[in-house]
């Protein structure tokens, strides 16, 4: 097990595609930090829209929203990495050696997620300081306490890593689900960013559907994380947006990455692969 471990590390790290997810994560989620740290800055401060009529945003609770970007909008790159490590296996044919040095399927494949764990934890980190960094000195900047003395603010900021560890291997269990890659890409792309905002738009006009929605992966990410930046900032006419308690959230989520994996594994994970 330890050496296949090492394997998969090794075939991660050797390549480029993980180095490049993640300077767009750096890039992506700390320009999205700073520019709306900065406008809900100047708003909640009065400096910007004062004469707007509509009440401005409590600067007491920014700080947590603007550092819940990191996986609100983040969740997608440990969710890309975590398919592509498997799926890059069935496109460049190298499943087969990878199968020969580990003839036992099921060790190769937890193999991967332990790959995953770590490439979760990596993103994770790096997804959450891209946040905080720049949010925290802007909101400073406008004498808004940034909470980073607050012990609410690392129990939020831990379990936004451990939803994108786990974000990660339901990518892994995707990729082993989904053996062709695009197909792969296509179906987390169009399920993340068009299917699920979507569902919950609609679940937060529809009460019947808002009890269902809090199901799906992204509002079970939410709910674990204890803040979004898509409901955070609704002010207090907002309509409620029915949630998880956080650990419910985290079971969901780790209920999504386990089915997917069993999945994979009875099914595609043992077919001939030449």
């Amino acid at each position: 097990m330890t050496a296949a471990i090492r394997s998969e590390l090794t075939k991660v790290f050797t390549t480029a595609i993980w180095w490049i997810l993640a300077v767009v994560l750096v890039l992506y989620v700390g320009m999205l930090a700073a520019g709306m740290a900065g406008l809900f800055g100047a708003l909640s401060t009065g400096q910007l829209g004062s004469e707007a009529g509509s009440p401005p945003p409590d600067p007491a609770g920014l700080p947590l929203v603007m550092y819940s970007i990191a996986t609100s909008i983040g969740y997608v790159f440990p969710l890309l990495i975590g398919t592509l490590i498997v799926t890059s296996e069935f496109r460049h044919q190298t499943l087969t050696p990878t199968f020969l040095a580990t003839p036992a399927r099921g060790i190769a494949l937890a193999a991967k997620v332990a790959a995953g764990i770590v490439l979760g934890l990596l993103f994770g980190v790096i997804a959450v300081v891209s946040a905080v960094g720049p949010a925290a000195g802007i909101l400073a900047a406008y004498d808004i306490d940034p909470l980073l003395s607050s012990g609410d603010t690392w129990l939020l900021l831990g379990r936004a890593i451990l939803a994108l560890v786990l974000w990660a291997i339901i990518g892994i269990g995707i990729g082993a689900v989904v053996r062709n890659q695009v197909v792969a890409i296509v179906i987390v792309l169009a399920f993340t960013q068009v299917v699920e905002p979507v569902l919950r738009i609609a679940g937060g006009l529809i009460d019947w559907l808002g009890e269902l929605t809090k199901y799906l992966p992204g509002a079970a990410s939410d709910a674990l994380v204890g803040q979004s930046f898509f409901t955070g900032l609704g002010g207090p006419s907002a309509a409620p947006v029915a949630t998880l308690e956080w650990w419910v959230g985290g079971l969901v989520l780790l209920g999504y990455a386990v089915v997917l994996l069993v999945i994979g594994n009875f099914t595609s994970w043992h077919r001939d692969v030449t």
